[in-house]
């Protein structure tokens, strides 16, 4: 995919690797923007690209498709929300219970 900007570059890290909720998180200003909408905050940043580890990068949306909540009423409730959306969208190689706890514990 082409991406806007390079995740790894000076616009997408500020010089070092961020990954995930770091790179989320930098898009919204916790006492400006919430309640934030979902869908809006998707239509505005749903191309940009999110590094989840040190080899995959994905775009905000792939994310964003898991996100169960409309509207975030905090800057936690919104990290909580991703994380579960990040869990269920197998973006995170690490799991607490393990991906497979029956049979792979963390």
């Amino acid at each position: 995919m082409d991406w806007p900007h390079d995740p790894d570059g000076e616009e997408g890290s500020e010089e070092g690797r961020k990954y995930d909720m770091a790179i989320i998180a930098k898009k919204v200003d916790e006492d400006e923007d919430f309640p934030l909408d979902r869908d809006a905050f998707v239509a505005e940043f749903g191309d940009d690209p999110i590094r989840v580890n040190h080899r995959r990068v994905v775009a905000l949306s792939d994310i964003f498709e898991y996100v169960e909540p409309d509207e975030f009423e905090t800057i936690v409730d919104m990290h909580q929300a991703v994380g579960d959306a990040m869990r269920s969208g197998d973006c995170w190689e690490y799991h607490p219970q393990g991906a497979e706890p029956e049979r792979k514990p963390a």
